[in-house]
């Protein structure tokens, strides 16, 4: 199951409204195949502290017009990484340094992963390009993991239940 198409424009709104206050490294990370609480993490990073916190004012401000309020708010204090967790997304805005510590982006790098960019001619992503994406990965790793595939999964598939790794 992918995320949903409501998750996605969400996402997109958060993504935008964040790149509004010239948040860099702005990632989508469609988490729906890993995790059953939500559908899409929105990553950011803020330069300073108070950088963070505008950017999450700006999406919380956006967010707010579609009639969507977060659940749940955490880090708000410390303005170094604060998440805004609104059920179908969770938007986590962080301090550069916070950012390549936890590195959120290698723990679910096997989720499908989208670049947010906001350039002259708009944005590069759309909510049928996120679809249309993940629906490709999601397609070529049931390949990869089918029973046709000899090497699925790194290892040979004999079929008598003894499947040795592949040379």
């Amino acid at each position: 199951m992918t995320a949903t198409d409501s998750a996605r424009n969400q996402a997109l709104l958060a993504a935008a409204a964040a790149s509004a206050k010239l948040a860099k490294d702005i990632v989508i990370i469609d988490v729906s195949e890993r995790l059953a609480i939500t559908d899409c993490f929105v990553i950011a990073t803020g330069s300073n502290e108070r950088q963070v916190q505008a950017i999450v004012d700006e999406v919380e401000e956006r967010m707010r017009e579609t009639g969507l309020k977060p659940i749940r708010r955490e880090g708000e204090r410390n303005g170094r990484w604060v998440l805004l967790d609104y059920s179908d997304i969770v938007v986590h805005v962080q301090h550069g340094e916070e950012r390549v510590f936890y590195a959120l982006e290698r723990l679910w790098r096997d989720c499908p992963t989208f670049v947010y960019e906001d350039g002259a001619d708009g944005p590069n992503l759309t909510a049928e390009r996120m679809a249309a994406d993940t629906q490709a990965l999601a397609t070529a790793r049931a390949h990869a993991e089918s029973e046709d595939s000899p090497l699925a999964g790194g290892y040979v598939r004999t079929g008598d239940g003894d499947d040795g790794p592949t040379a």
